[in-house]
């Protein structure tokens, strides 16, 4: 096969991925109609990213489904993150169109989730029934937490999504998803700078208050949960649809018990939690673990990197 040296790199290229590139850079020049003089020399200061929120996903299913599923069916998401080794990254939309991802959903009062953000499924087998009948979720390998967070990294920091806005499609759509489920490490990612956390030791204080003088009602909580960002019923009770909003909040910030109770811990957390922003100092830049694997993908093909 024909290809083209790059300098620098060692590897040659096919000559035809070189035309498709060219051709696809065309492709992404504004069209005019025609004898229509169009003057691009001066940029408007007031503009920003239609980007405000980064919508983690999982699949559940392989990655010959996945791919499929979200490329040729009535669902997308901007990128895929498989579980091959090496860990591959698709890139299925572009950042500046929208993708069919988040459904009905609402965050902070904005209910058009798709048309303002960037939606990263990864691969995952979701949730199955246990042996004793409860749920059980399948887990995340290093390598995929590794590639998630650097992209997640990367997007942040291009369009300025803040902590807050950096959420799981349960949080987003309390009512009828659980994906990324209880083993996604949101604290890990909020330790990085990459979603919100509350402070942990104003937290205990709270629950051995609580415990003491018992757990606030459920107007409490509903107005809470609204505050961080929930679409919560302002009902005054603990009806169905506001035990599912409290189960969502317990996946992202207490995986460990995420059974929709409104108990001292839950309540504790909830105050403990910043309305913007983390009460997280961002960490170092995370790096895989001994033994993990991750390879680059070209974005926008799905084809690894050398």
């Amino acid at each position: 096969m024909s290809g083209r040296l790059i300098p620098g790199r060692h590897r040659l290229v096919p000559a035809g991925l070189v035309l498709c590139a060219m051709l696809a850079l065309a492709g992404c020049a504004p069209r005019y109609p025609a004898g229509v003089d169009v003057d691009r020399s001066i940029s408007a200061v007031s503009q920003d990213s239609r980007v405000r929120f980064i919508v983690i996903h999982y699949t559940a299913a392989g990655n010959t489904a996945s791919l499929l599923t979200l490329s040729r069916g009535d669902v997308s998401a901007h990128y895929l993150v498989t579980d091959s080794r090496p860990v591959k990254v698709y890139q299925l939309v572009p950042e500046d169109r929208n993708a069919w991802h988040a459904g009905k959903s609402s965050w902070y009062g904005h209910t058009s989730i798709n048309n303002a953000s960037i939606g990263i499924e990864i691969v995952n087998g979701g949730e199955s029934p246990a042996p004793d009948g409860t749920l059980q979720w399948a887990g995340y390998s290093p390598a995929q937490l590794h590639a998630v967070m650097a992209l997640v990294r990367d997007i942040a920091q291009r369009h300025g999504v803040r902590p807050e806005n950096i959420v799981a499609h349960s949080d987003v759509a309390p009512q009828r998803k659980s994906d990324p489920g209880p083993l996604f490490p949101w604290k890990r990612f909020a330790l990085a700078g990459l979603g919100r956390w509350y402070d942990e030791t104003a937290a205990r204080g709270y629950q051995a208050q609580f415990e003491a003088n018992g757990v606030p009602g459920p107007a409490w909580f509903q107005a809470q949960l609204e505050r961080v960002g929930y679409a919560v019923p302002r009902s005054g009770a603990l009806d169905a649809e506001t035990t599912r909003v409290i189960a969502a909040f317990q996946m992202h910030y207490r995986p460990e018990r995420c059974d929709g109770t409104a108990d001292a811990a839950t309540a504790a957390i909830l105050l403990a939690l910043p309305t913007e922003g983390s009460a997280l100092a961002s960490g170092p830049v995370d790096r895989p673990g001994r033994g993990d694997s991750v390879a680059p993908a070209a974005i926008g093909t799905g084809v690894e990197a050398p």
